[in-house]
């Protein structure tokens, strides 16, 4: 049997890539793979998060064995870390990359491992340019670039993001799978009664961590534009602040909204996504600038219409007028695109999301890191 480590967070750990992990590593032990996670000791600093926990309260997934060993400012953990996985000698190796931060950590633990001239190590790239910069980025991520075999993107923009310092190394697109692992969708009735919100009430909803790139502040402009006042159209913000919820706070008053919004802006466990999606009539995402979402796979499962902005990969995530609408980064171009979506009804949407989701698989994501090892079970 091959063995495959994904290295990434996991629980305890919370957030959109352990839960990614975990998926992913069910999906390669239904097709025959020994595959573990290898997760952080510790991920951030304190200094480094921006939430109120990095650890979820909810039990571990069932049938996975995941280990929490690396310290991602520890060097000498780094060592030792690596040193384990190259006498593993696992076939396969994924890494997850999402921010520059983690380079040295993770590239110093893939050189150790690339020494038992075995292993093949898989990187898929969250991101590779970050959405919000810090000194020593590009040198970071160019180090851990050069410890890896071969790449997975999730988007175009990623990719070419990729190739600025990867010219030649394999890599393919694939898209991000489904979120299928927060249960089955359930009637708006059902999950608004479980959130305590009005049955009859047009609400939209903006899901995930907030931070400045996610366009927050352009939504709550459009939600003050006065034909979405006229519309009763109710905006529910579900997600952690994960910057200073000050400016927000003085923004809602400054466009007199308040009366608009529905906040539960807490840290949104899994086992209240599905109530989250399900109670709304569409999702948006109103971003700045993005390379490819995590809630864009969610609202596909849930089979939710969505509203996104014409910037990075999203657009090309969802075809317009088809499974939503795609609007400029601006507040009048969104509060068009609110006021379209209702015109239009949800149910107009409904046959285009089912057909569309099916892109959407984690065999295809299995597949595609097997082809690039060349490894076969």
């Amino acid at each position: 049997m091959s063995s495959v480590v994904i290295i990434g967070p996991g629980h305890p750990l919370r957030g959109g890539l352990a839960t990614f992990n975990q998926r992913l590593a069910k999906e390669f032990i239904q097709s025959g793979y020994d595959c573990s996670i290898c997760s952080f000791s510790l991920q951030y600093p304190r200094i480094f998060f921006p939430g109120k926990s990095q650890y979820t309260k909810e039990p571990a997934p069932e049938g996975l064995v995941i280990r929490s060993l690396i310290n991602s400012i520890n060097p000498f953990n780094w060592l030792k870390v690596g040193n384990k996985l190259k006498t593993e000698s696992p076939d396969i190796i994924v890494v997850r990359f999402w921010i520059p931060l983690m380079g040295p950590a993770l590239g110093t633990i893939l050189r150790r491992v690339k020494k038992n001239g075995h292993t093949k190590i898989i990187c898929i790239a969250d991101n590779v340019i970050p959405h919000e910069h810090r000194p020593g980025d590009r040198t970071f991520t160019r180090y851990f670039l050069k410890s890896c075999d071969a790449f997975i993107t999730m988007s175009e923009k990623v990719m070419a993001d990729l190739r600025q310092f990867q010219k030649d190394k394999p890599g393919k697109i694939v898209q991000h799978p489904l979120y299928d692992n927060f249960g089955s969708p359930l009637l708006k009735e059902e999950a608004r009664d479980q959130l305590g919100l009005p049955k009859d009430e047009k609400i939209v909803l903006f899901f995930g961590f907030i931070r400045q790139y996610k366009g927050l502040d352009i939504l709550l402009r459009a939600m003050a534009d006065e034909r979405i006042k006229k519309s009763g159209v109710k905006l529910l913000i579900a997600g952690e602040f994960y910057e200073d919820k000050r400016q927000y706070y003085d923004l809602v008053d400054q466009l007199q909204v308040k009366d608009q919004l529905i906040l539960r802006t807490d840290f949104i466990p899994d086992s209240d996504v599905r109530y989250y999606l399900c109670a709304a009539d569409a999702v948006i995402q109103p971003y700045r600038n993005a390379t490819q979402s995590g809630v864009t796979p969610l609202a596909y499962h849930f089979e939710k219409p969505m509203v996104v902005t014409n910037v990075g990969g999203l657009a090309s995530l969802v075809p317009h007028e088809k499974v939503g609408l795609v609007a400029e980064p601006n507040p009048k171009s969104i509060a068009d695109a609110i006021l379209r979506f209702y015109q239009l009804g949800e149910n107009y949407f409904i046959p285009h999301l089912r057909t569309e989701k099916q892109k959407y698989s984690w065999a295809n994501l299995v597949n595609a890191v097997v082809a690039l090892s060349g490894r076969q079970t």
